[in-house]
């Protein structure tokens, strides 16, 4: 099946725009369903693997698996849960407002591309739970009993004991002073479960380019924010509701109506090269008639009416904080 492709002054979109898309899953992902798998891997001592991906979902109870294998499982919108070869992580509760799970062996890391304050999403390893309270990058790792947090902010509770835990520090269980210390990111970050955990995620923000276009300006098929299956990735992504959001990685999320500003895989176009990647920052655009916005750092600086600030949308005719990274949106 091909796709072609039509110009128009601000992106480049699918033609046939006016087709409600053939693009839904007839299983709508809710937190808990698998994403990705590779290697092996089990769901209940059952067998998953990639036919599994957008169809099957971790119920309460049930165990996500890996021996050789690693396998990507979806939460609240936006957040991402990758477990390492050898790993294994109990569904808790699969509600979208509270979202629990218990990380039993192995390692896992959860990228947070957006989070809500309704949100209740916890991770809990032995006696100790942690929830995670800002857009980041959160490392669980259950043989050495620890959080590392690469971005973001946690509350660890350990028996009666709470503990805040910031980006660049970690919190080791069997520290009598249950005191977060720092770590080396730069060092954690050649590790290769986090460089997987990085490709991964740049190949959702590809799918969320993908898919985007296909709802322009939010046209058919558009339901609002959420998860979107892409088939030509064979995955969920997420689209955000309005504006760009960052990733931690230093990738974007554009929604239907900012999509014209994504890049096109480093294609050229419109005078300047559009790079795909971290530290990849749209220039001024104007994102409907009469309304002009800028960008600037890790998010949107309002220019004119509104104005982004983050990607996050709230209200009042503009996008303004709380949507994106800031600061060169990724590592570095």
């Amino acid at each position: 099946m091909m796709r072609s492709w039509w110009n128009t002054g601000g992106g480049l979109l699918p033609a046939g725009l006016l087709a409600v898309p053939a693009w839904s899953n007839t299983n709508p992902a809710r937190p808990g369903t698998l994403n990705y798998v590779e290697g092996q891997a089990s769901i209940a001592s059952q067998v998953v693997n990639s036919k599994s991906v957008g169809s099957t979902e971790l119920d309460a109870g049930q165990v996500l698996a890996t021996q050789n294998g690693k396998a990507e499982i979806l939460l609240t919108p936006g957040v991402f849960l990758r477990i390492d070869s050898n790993s294994e992580v109990r569904m808790d509760s699969p509600g979208i407002a509270d979202t629990e799970l218990t990380l039993q062996r192995g390692r896992a890391l959860v990228e947070v591309a957006e989070i809500r304050k309704e949100n209740n999403i916890v991770i809990r390893e032995d006696d100790t739970s942690t929830r995670l309270m800002k857009k980041g990058l959160y490392e669980f790792d259950a043989n050495a009993g620890q959080v590392r947090v690469f971005d973001g902010k946690a509350e660890v509770m350990a028996g009666d004991r709470k503990v805040e835990v910031g980006g660049g520090h970690l919190l080791a269980f069997n520290n009598p002073k249950l005191k977060a210390e720092g770590f080396d990111k730069k060092s954690a970050e050649q590790d290769e479960f986090y460089r997987w955990t990085s490709l991964r995620s740049s190949y959702l923000a590809e799918a969320n380019m993908d898919a985007a276009r296909v709802y322009y300006a939010g046209g058919p098929g558009w339901y609002g924010p959420g998860w979107y299956w892409d088939p030509w990735f064979t995955a969920y992504t997420w689209i955000p509701g309005d504006g760009i959001f960052w990733s931690p990685f230093g990738w974007g999320f554009y929604s239907p109506f900012a999509i014209g500003y994504a890049p096109f895989y480093g294609g050229f176009y419109g005078g300047y090269y559009r790079h795909f990647g971290p530290g990849y920052r749209p220039p001024v655009v104007v994102t409907h008639p009469g309304i002009a916005r800028g960008f600037s750092g890790g998010g949107f600086a309002g220019r004119g009416v509104g104005g982004f600030s983050g990607g996050g949308f709230h209200g009042g005719g503009g996008f303004h904080g709380g949507g994106g990274f800031h600061g060169g949106g990724g590592r570095r």
